[in-house]
């Protein structure tokens, strides 16, 4: 069969277009072997294939484009597919539309709308192609349950324009079809699709713009398969609300001290009733490292497939409240459910004995449990290093796997033998794949739930891993595993931010084809619909810290183009090695430091001469520091000390690039406002200034948008669920055109503008590919905000809640509302907010002190994760006035 391939695209110089698709015509999908095609007109590419009668499966395929940069672009989607056994034709000609990923279209054929939100129109797949020369395809994602697509046109087929009798479309998967004979007509034929409601009989309206052209004419033996891309409707009314809380503050009175899976399902309850379509959580996975309360950071898991054990409901395990073992617990579960906040390790310690009690009575049924089977054969992968890695931690008391006595370095064959059956401490293996399985059924039902009420489920990925991770020792190939990740400074946290966590091997991760990510991304795709990349500008690049560092403000971006020591010279700067990249260091920045105490420091510095001083080298790293005063007295004078010694050290102007033989070099990162800066001549100060600002906000740009397309297509097409990025902090220009290339929700917030000129962002401003919240999990909420800083509070009460007067001193309610509906009528696709704010909007459900629902501190790289709801979901759904005021608000906003 001979194929006529016809792109429309309006090409640029230096751009090319590449066909690929699953026969050896087209390279068999595989991309570097797609075929090129050819410049028609300034609308039209094409090229022409033979297939042979020995294909004999649909013919999948879809277009490729090269930038002059050599960088690669697919298009969206895998739903161009031609049923090519059916045709039984001679000769098929394919007229295509460009599905950019941006369109905003796209984002309602992923899983949260194809499978929770959107009614389902009934589709007809039977439909042959006999007497059919022209088949019609096209994308509607909005339309009504009662409505269909038309196709009208200049013909007396296509009815003359009629629009009282219309050729009706029929659904097939995602394409509104129309099979048409149009061998009697003249060619060209102009046409449009419009939109009829089959209930009430009557038409609705056309597409806008200008008629669609269609100059192939007819032929024997032939078929034209047009694929229109999306008809042109309103698509970007669509407007959705969702509550915001971590799984572990859920508050039932069920629960045992702690939000469990089985409790999200009164939070569907609840979100339903408010007119609410989404329920959005934080990360769920195991972050058992030390069986303490410092576990409670959960971003700092041990395993990124393993749920946590925290969130297992044993009572639904034990199948029975009568249960010997459940009763046992009632008067520990009275006790821990009365507390304000979650008592991790008490919790954890009642869970992981009763765990421990319910396999050994359920072992032998487990294993004969076909479910079990087929969920332990799909997870072999994870869950069997997982379970050998959690023996071997508690076996040896450290999860640093390097300390290990046995296993430090992973060998799959010698931990298949490790975890067989035989083994004596097979049991203590099993439990791991027990409650795995559990919790894997019970956050299923609780998201299978959600989807049968109508409520989108929303989780969230870490963009890093725990240094000391089963994944760490399994693969540490894909890790850098001699820095560490975090974030530059920003108002939240102004000495930037240390997680720990090793950095990615990027390059070595692009072998497999990302492998590791994609699998995380297919396992999230079991109970999410939507998820939330964390700091997603890690993907661009990464802020990365030296091991001797403790504090992130020592940190630099990598990926990064240094500077060279010539630009130096070029921009009129004498460079001085050892002023500008070793801790600059003399009494006035002593004085200044350590509120004019001079001499409090001098016993960890030597002097150099000219009035300056060096760390001795023994405190000359931040990390030697820690571990000084770790050995010392705690208390207010041994604090104060290292805490100057640590901005002695990184008083620094450039960081060195590593075996650069003093060549190449980073800024330090707000690099003005130290004192090494100040202390230059003005002169000094301007060029290095001007040097700066090119570094961070000019030179990278390209590059890191180049680094984020080399990584972030591959991985979305991986997924059909909504991707949101959290896109805050130090944003680079590249960022925003590249997640709206991609198609991907950014991240907008009131008190963080991503405008430097602004000093509150206003949802009304938000792009519709948005999510807009007045706070997240890492902030003080609205309240809390409130009474931080008066000079801001009255900026914003004047400014964005246009008030005349005095702010309050207190966040009233209707302050909390007016915030709350502003953002409910923002143009964003979605608004989500976190519970505490909607609860803020009413002086009597809300909690009276708004210090204690904050969620974390991100300055505090050691803050116990413990808020959970002062309510109980039974008792916020019993509160009829309040839900209906909430769902008021959301209908009136059109988000209902």
């Amino acid at each position: 069969m001979k194929i006529q391939f016809y792109l429309r695209f309006f090409t640029q110089y230096g751009q090319s277009l590449f066909l690929t698709g699953n026969c050896d015509a087209l390279g068999n999908n595989d991309l570097s072997a797609a075929l090129p095609m050819q410049y028609l007109t300034d609308e039209f590419w094409t090229v022409t294939v033979e297939l042979g009668k020995d294909f004999e499966n649909d013919l999948q395929y879809s277009y490729i484009l090269k930038n002059e940069n050599g960088e690669e672009i697919r298009e969206w989607g895998n739903d161009r597919v031609v049923e090519f056994m059916k045709l039984q034709v001679d000769e098929l000609t394919l007229i295509d539309t460009w599905n950019h990923a941006g369109e905003y279209e796209n984002a309602f054929f992923t899983q949260p709308f194809q499978e929770v939100l959107f009614p389902k129109h009934r589709e007809n797949k039977t439909r042959t192609y006999k007497g059919v020369t022209h088949l019609f395809k096209i994308k509607a994602p909005l339309l009504k349950a009662d409505e269909v697509l038309f196709i009208s046109g200049s013909n007396e087929t296509l009815g003359k324009w009629s629009n009282a009798e219309p050729l009706l479309m029929h659904k097939e998967d995602n394409w509104w079809t129309a099979r048409i004979d149009l061998s009697n007509e003249s060619f060209p034929v102009a046409y449009k699709y419009g939109v009829f409601n089959t209930k009430t009989k009557t038409f609705v309206q056309f597409e806008s713009g200008n008629n669609r052209i269609l100059y192939d004419s007819y032929g024997k033996k032939k078929i034209t398969i047009l694929h229109d891309g999306f008809a042109q409707l309103p698509a970007d009314g669509w407007k959705g609300a969702g509550v915001a809380i971590p799984v572990f503050s859920l508050r039932t009175e069920k629960s045992l001290g702690v939000g469990e899976f089985s409790d999200m399902k009164l939070l569907v309850d609840w979100a339903k009733k408010a007119g609410m379509k989404l329920v959005q959580i934080l990360p769920i996975n195991d972050t058992t490292a030390t069986h303490t309360w410092q576990d409670s950071y959960p971003y700092a898991a041990i395993s990124a497939f393993a749920l946590h054990p925290v969130y297992l409901n044993l009572e639904m395990i034990a199948q029975k409240a009568t249960h010997p073992v459940i009763k046992s617990l009632k008067k520990k579960q009275t006790e821990l459910n009365a507390l304000p906040e979650v008592d991790y390790e008490a919790v954890m310690k009642v869970k992981w004995a009763a765990a421990k009690e319910l396999y050994q009575e359920q072992k032998d049924a487990l294993h004969e449990d076909a479910e079990f089977f087929s969920f332990f054969e799909l997870n072999r992968y994870w869950l069997v290093p997982y379970a050998a890695f959690s023996y071997l931690r508690d076996k040896y008391k450290t999860p640093d796997f390097t300390k290990w006595k046995s296993h430090s370095v992973y060998n799959e064959h010698a931990i298949q033998e490790f975890v067989a059956p035989s083994q004596k401490h097979y049991d203590e293996i099993a439990l791991y794949y027990f409650i795995q399985y559990h919790l894997h059924l019970q956050l299923l039902d609780a998201t299978n739930y959600a989807h049968k009420n109508g409520i989108v489920v929303k989780g969230d990925i870490p963009i890093g891993i725990y240094r000391n991770s089963c994944d760490a020792w399994v693969e540490p190939e894909l890790y850098n595993m001699s820095m560490q990740a975090g974030a530059p400074p920003d108002d939240f946290a102004v000495k930037g931010q240390n997680w720990g966590f090793p950095t990615y091997n990027w390059q070595r991760m692009a072998e497999d084809g990302f492998k590791w990510w994609r699998r995380r991304f297919e396992q999230m795709s079991n109970y999410f619909d939507a998820f939330r990349i964390d700091h997603i500008l890690g993907f661009f690049r990464i802020w990365s810290i030296p091991m001797d560092a403790v504090e992130g403000i020592l940190g630099y971006f990598v990926p990064a183009l240094p500077v060279h020591i010539n630009e130096f010279g070029q921009r009129g700067l004498w460079f001085d090695y050892q002023r500008l990249c070793k801790p600059f260091i003399n009494d006035e920045v002593l004085r200044e430091l350590m509120n004019g105490d001079v001499e409090i420091l001098k016993p960890y510095l030597n002097h150099i001469g000219n009035g300056q001083f060096e760390l001795k080298e023994e405190f000359n790293t931040q990390r030697k520091v820690e571990a000084h005063f770790a050995a010392q007295e705690q208390n207010a004078q041994n604090e104060n000390i290292k805490h100057g010694l640590y901005d002695c050290i990184s008083n620094v102007i450039l960081f060195e690039v590593e075996g650069s033989q003093s060549q190449q070099f980073h800024f330090r990162i707000s690099v003005s406002s130290t004192s090494s800066f100040r202390f230059l001549d003005e002169d000094s100060r301007r060029k290095l200034d001007e040097f700066y600002v090119n570094y961070f906000y000019r030179r990278q740009d390209d590059f890191w948008r180049k680094e984020a397309m080399a990584k972030l297509p591959s991985l979305k097409r991986s997924t059909n669920m909504l991707v949101c990025g959290e896109d805050l902090g130090m944003v680079p220009d590249c960022v925003p055109d590249v997640m709206k290339q991609m198609g991907m929700l950014s991240l907008e917030i009131q008190r963080m503008p991503k405008d430097p000129a602004k000093q509150f962002f206003h949802p009304k401003d938000a792009p519709y590919l948005s999510v807009v919240t007045p706070s997240t999990h890492d902030m003080s909420t609205i309240r809390g905000w409130w009474e931080e800083d008066r000079t801001q509070t009255q900026k914003f009460f004047t400014h964005e809640l246009a008030q005349t007067g005095e702010a309050p001193y207190y966040c009233e309610p209707w302050i909390v509302r007016s915030i709350i509906t502003q953002h409910l009528y923002s143009p964003a696709m979605w608004s989500i907010f976190q519970i505490q704010e909607l609860l803020g909007m009413n002086g009597v459900l809300r909690r009276e002190n708004p210090a204690e629902e904050r969620i974390n501190v991100p300055a505090n790289p050691k803050h116990y994760w413990r808020y959970r709801m002062h309510l109980s979901f039974e008792q916020l759904l019993n509160e009829e006035m309040f839900n209906q005021e909430l769902k008021g608000y959301i209908d009136a906003s059109g988000r209902g």
